[in-house]
Parts: C-alpha cells; structure tokens; sequence
C-alpha cells in the first residue's frame, strides 16, 4: 500500500451561477467591516459596481494590480492599505489582481477573500510570487491564502475568447505537474484527472459561445480543482520555464503557461509513466508519445497563439530560458537536459510542434 501525506486546504468555497451577489452577506458573516477592492485597471469598473454592492463596508476600490507583482506595485498598494485601516483585501479578477492581494496580506497579515474572474487557479493556493529586476521569485505562505473564494460563472460570460482559452490551460498545466509531483498523492490525482476532463471539453465549447454558461461552469469548476492541486503539491519543469519566461521577459502568464505545456509534457513523456497513462487516458490519446501534440493540437484548436515568438520573446529567449532553468531546477521526474530543453523552446518558439 502506498503511504502518503496529504494537507487540505481551510477555505472556504462558494460555487454556483449569480453567487457573487451574496458577496457582502458572505463578508459580513466573516467579520469584515473595512473591506478593499483591489482589480487592475481594466476592471476598474467593475470593482465600483462592487463596492455600491457593499456599500458601507468598502475602504476603497484600488484599481492597479499588474502582470508579475513588481516589488514597487506591491509596496504602494501595502501602503494604501496601511493609510486606508483595512481589514480585508477582496481580489476580483484573475492571477494579477490575486497576486497583489497576495503581496498585501503578506505584509500587513490580512484576509483574503477571491472572486475569480479568469481560469488561474491562484486563489487556491499559499504561493505567491513577486518580480524584482527581471527575476520571479516565489514562495509559500499560509498567510496568503484565500480565506474564502466565490466562483460565479456569470463573472467569466465577460472573458473574451482568447484571455479564456489560455486561461483554461493555464489552470490545466496546474493539474498536469499535479500528476507527477515530487509529493504526489492519489487524491489530488483525482482531482487533476477531473480538471483535465473537465477543462478539455468546456473550453472548445466556450471559444464557440462565449456565453453558454454550463461550459462556463464546468470550466470554474475544472478551474477550481486545479487551484486546489496547484496548492497541495509542488510543480515541476513547466512552472519553472514558464515563471522564467513571465519574470526575465515579461510574457503573459497565461499565454506562456498555455504555449509552453504540450513541450512540457512532451519533455516528461517517458518520466513517470503511472503519470503519464493517467493523461494519455484523460487526454483520449493512444499513447504517452502523443500526450505534447495532443495539447498543441487542443490549443490549436483553441485559437491560441502557438509561438513564443508572437508573445514577445526575442530570438536569444530559448537559449536563456534553458540556461535559467537548468542553473537553478526545481523538482522534475527526469533530469534536465539543456540541448534537449534548449531544442524544445526553439519548437516553442517558432510555434512548431514538440514532436
């Protein structure tokens, strides 16, 4: 029998179409009285027709949360929030806007509650990550997970297509690196076959109708199951080419995690193979060589772009992202191979396929 440690998480989820309307009920229950909206500037909007929702317990909306929590955005929004008396950060939007909520609370050990706008899975987890001169370094902390998470899927009917799809695999690769965690176990196992199934047949469905709103919901939900394997294991090669590629060249994180994932998996291939049949199957492919075009083809599909190249990494980008990543690993079942890594990120590159 198998022996194995497994660490749940304390949060607390509510899930279902037009459940962010019982936000303020939700925060009351809490104990929260001085609350702060924090979005980025995109969704300024929408977080002040939040804040007339909460009426009396809003602080403030704080509407600059950017890509990759530079060290100087974090340290201004800790500052309003210190100015403001706050008692609670409330992240609506996506991995940008759950980051810098992150960076606050683990300054100024406040709450987090996320209204998850996009796909990331981020409010499900004690990983934060913060850029400073070119470099993403990230950590764990309890203090910054989510103390409660609201997943409407009317909030996604907004998300135009393209910022869905890379979304979608973005939380997809979360569940992938699940399956081959240093620190694996056979119930985030689950939990990452269900996200897989569930994300690989909505999405298609979404890029078609941005509004069909049971897609919308079996996508939340592979989402937020990805979130939670994304909190309770390690990540491997894929999260470290791609917190590479989002740290030293400022791609976009979800259209980097997206692009790079069937290169990923076509790397680990032949790693660990328990792994490797449990996503041939949930894949609906044949065999462990065909899991990489399997998602190149999904993504094709998709309508995402398909080369690094097109998403702003120069042309020395694969040689350094290889260097990087072989210079300081983190955990991967197979050994890294720099000609080998150096050789895939040129197919990425160029939008070639990894086989």
């Amino acid at each position: 029998m198998q022996h194995f440690h497994y660490k749940a998480l304390p949060i607390d989820v509510h899930f279902g179409v037009g459940k962010s309307a019982e936000t303020k009920d939700i925060l009351l229950h809490q104990g929260y009285h001085k609350v702060l909206i924090i979005t980025t500037p995109g969704q300024k909007e929408a977080g002040h027709k939040l804040a007339k929702q909460l009426q009396g317990i809003c602080a403030g909306v704080y509407p600059h949360a950017v890509m990759h929590v530079p060290i100087a955005v974090a340290d201004k929004a800790v500052a309003f929030a210190q100015d403001h008396d706050i008692d609670c950060c409330l992240a609506l939007g996506g991995g940008s806007t759950i980051g810098l909520a992150k960076a606050i609370a683990l300054k100024m050990q406040l709450p987090i509650v996320a209204i998850p706008t996009t796909y990331a899975g981020s409010e499900m987890t004690t990983i934060y990550g913060l850029t400073e001169n070119n470099l993403k370094t990230t950590g764990r902390d309890s203090h910054v997970l989510s103390k409660v998470v609201i997943y409407d899927p009317e909030l996604n009917l907004t998300l135009p297509a393209d910022i869905s799809a890379c979304s979608g695999m973005n939380a997809m690769a979360h569940a992938v690196e699940a399956l081959y965690a240093e620190d694996k176990n056979p119930i985030v196992s689950l939990m990452a076959i269900e996200s897989i199934k569930a994300l690989k047949s909505a999405l298609p469905v979404i890029v078609k109708d941005l509004t069909n709103i049971s897609a919308r919901q079996k996508a939340s939900y592979g989402a937020w199951l990805a979130g939670v394997c994304l909190g309770s294991v390690g990540m491997a090669i894929h999260h470290k080419i791609c917190h590479t590629l989002g740290g030293t060249f400022n791609l976009p994180h979800a259209q980097a995690h997206a692009i790079t994932l069937a290169y990923s998996v076509h790397y680990n291939r032949h790693a660990d193979s328990e792994a490797m049949d449990r996503l041939v199957e949930a894949l609906g492919v044949s065999s462990r060589e065909e899991v990489g075009i399997a998602i190149y083809r999904l993504n094709e599909s998709l309508g995402i772009e398909l080369a690094l190249k097109d998403i702003g990494l120069p042309e020395t980008g694969p040689a350094e992202v290889a260097r990087i990543v072989c210079d300081s690993p983190y955990y991967n079942p197979r050994e890294y191979h720099y000609d080998e890594l150096e050789g895939l990120l040129q197919k990425a590159y160029k939008g070639l396929p990894p086989a």
